[in-house]
């Protein structure tokens, strides 16, 4: 198989590097999101701009909710565990901004539990106005999985 090459990710003064949950490697810093508002079958999911540490799987055309996307599957060089999806092209003109984009599910990095947001963010925000003593959504979305549990 051959050597394995890891990029170490520079820990910058306050920078929040998100991580695989499964064996810790460097994939992104938080500057890289684009966007924090996208959704996988598995819950939340953001658009990275960059990521370092994943290879891409095979080609596949996916219909999404946004409509219809070629992407391949992205996974961690380290320990092979799937992390979310690279897309390749978009079929519609006002989603082609996602081409060569990277989608990371939520559930299987490690980041900050507000996405790097600190407190006062929306998602604090609604909190309080819905009378919760949580600091962000992922908080809440754990409270709900051990509930179902």
């Amino acid at each position: 198989m051959g050597r394995l090459f890891l990029v170490s990710l520079p820990a910058a003064a306050g920078e929040v590097i998100y991580r695989c949950k499964h064996c810790d490697t460097h994939l992104a810093y938080a500057t890289d999101i684009i966007s924090k508002l996208f959704r996988c079958k598995h819950g939340k999911a953001y658009l990275f701009d960059r990521l370092v540490n994943v290879t891409d799987g095979e080609r596949d055309e996916r219909m999404m909710t946004t409509g219809l996307h070629t992407v391949c599957d992205i996974f961690c060089v380290a320990c092979g565990s799937i992390l979310g999806w690279k897309y390749l092209s978009a079929f519609e003109k006002n989603q082609r901004y996602k081409e060569g984009k990277f989608i990371l599910e939520r559930c299987k990095v490690v980041g900050p539990p507000d996405g790097g947001r600190g407190r006062g963010g929306r998602a604090h925000l609604w909190a309080e106005r819905d009378g919760r003593a949580s600091e962000s959504s992922d908080e809440d979305d754990q409270q709900q999985d051990a509930a179902a549990i």
